[in-house]
């Protein structure tokens, strides 16, 4: 009995100590780590901007974002920072692994954060604008734009009680810090090396301007990074790859012009072509480089109906590389199409209309193969009732000396007459001189 009465006991105790580790457990905070490795583009803002909604409407602790960028484009940069600035669970911007970077768009990324933190042998800075109101612009655009991104800096960092001035110097200088600097001029607010160690740093922490206070010691961390569909999606607004998939679009197109009822290079061109306007959809572009890209189309398209003896495809070879390298202008120097690249795809166009040219070239001084007259020199044999039998028709004929002709008689087509008739000759015999 005594026996059975402390099996009891221990049963119960097991269970207490189990309730109470599960209860622990479910009180434990949880974080939600987003993974932002990349550039900073639309594809890229939509996730990250999801993400921090989802850790909002799911009521996460906190939302990490573990940066490495080295930029990208100003106009997602403004979106995400401002998802940011409107969340209302705390921010917390890790740059992180060692090696990486938050330059460009990702210090306004970071300086949104309610927390800014940094891993050792990480930088940060270099956020003078480019492309879009950038270095390529005229003077008096660029001190705009220059003043515009300055501004909006020194009052992110202002609001979150960081280095103003460095801001300012961060855009109009392109300063560039490591992570100890950084953290010594009051630019980052914490420097951790690992997101643990991070979360046990600033629990209980009260950030500026919200107010919160942080709880996230011993915080279950929940990772999350770009789906595979996004990914793709990523791969595809590469410039370089829009503009192959355009010219795969045009040569598809233009083959099935050529020779209608192939189906699938109508197919495959008609499918690249779409993935490419996404792509031109989802990036800012020039409308110089859109107009020369239709030109250079037009040039390659009018080749095979128009005599120039390659001079039009010469023309769309040159509109291409030329519209190619002006195509992604406003959208900075990261989405640019390479020289080489855009060289490489126009001389492989050339050549395959060079290609194609030579065929059609090939075909039309070839004997006409078609209608009535292609008979003339046919073999065929004499039928009944003066029809002669040729290429698996039958025909009337006539012999071409007036004589009679034989049923079964081997003979060859002479001529084809007005009516119709042909005049045929008897064939030569195996062994005949004549």
């Amino acid at each position: 009995m005594r026996g059975f009465l402390v099996l009891c006991l221990s049963a119960l105790a097991t269970l207490l100590l189990v309730t109470q580790a599960a209860a622990a457990a479910a009180e434990r905070p949880r974080v939600l780590a987003i993974e932002l490795a990349n550039d900073i583009n639309p594809v890229t803002q939509d996730y990250v901007v999801d993400q921090l909604r989802r850790a909002e409407d799911e009521q996460y602790a906190a939302a990490v974002i573990l940066l490495d960028t080295p930029g990208g484009l100003s106009t997602s940069m403004e979106k995400i920072y401002k998802a940011e600035l409107a969340l209302r669970i705390p921010v917390i911007v890790y740059v992180s692994p060692a090696g990486a970077e938050a330059t460009s768009a990702g210090v306004f990324v970071a300086q949104a954060a309610d927390v800014l933190a940094m891993a050792p042998a990480t930088t940060i800075g270099s956020s003078t604008p480019v492309g879009q109101g950038g270095e390529d612009l005229g003077k008096d655009l660029r001190n705009k734009a220059v003043n515009k991104f300055a501004s909006a800096l020194r009052a992110l960092a202002k609001d979150h009680g960081r280095n103003v001035r460095w801001a300012d110097a961060a855009v109009r200088k392109a300063s560039n810090l490591p992570a100890d600097e950084a953290r010594a001029q009051n630019v980052v607010d914490v420097l951790a090396p690992s997101l643990p160690q991070l979360l046990e740093q600033i629990d209980g922490r009260k950030t500026e301007p919200k107010g919160f206070v942080l709880q996230t010691a011993g915080a279950r961390i929940e990772r999350v990074e770009m789906s595979f569909w996004k990914r793709v999606l990523d791969t595809v607004i590469d410039p370089n790859i829009i503009v192959l998939l355009m010219s795969l679009g045009v040569i598809g197109l233009t083959v099935e012009l050529w020779s209608p009822g192939l189906v699938f290079p109508g197919a495959v061109g008609g499918i690249s072509l779409i993935v490419g306007l996404y792509g031109l959809q989802v990036l800012p572009i020039s409308w110089a480089g859109v107009l020369l890209m239709l030109l250079a189309a037009g040039f390659f398209a009018a080749e095979v109906f128009v005599v120039s003896h390659g001079g039009l495809a010469l023309a769309g070879a040159v509109s291409f590389v030329f519209g190619s390298l002006l195509l992604f202008d406003p959208a900075g120097e990261s989405y640019q199409v390479s020289l080489q690249a855009s060289l490489g795809i126009a001389g492989t166009l050339l050549l395959f209309f060079a290609f194609a040219l030579t065929k059609v070239a090939q075909v039309r001084r070839r004997p006409v193969e078609v209608g009535v007259h292609s008979l003339v020199g046919a073999a065929g044999a004499m039928r009944r009732d003066g029809h002669v039998f040729v290429n698996g028709e039958l025909w009337r004929a006539r012999a071409a000396d007036g004589g009679s002709l034989q049923p079964g008689q081997a003979v060859s087509v002479q001529a084809v007459g007005a009516d119709l008739v042909l005049t045929v000759a008897p064939a030569p015999t195996a062994g005949s001189t004549d």
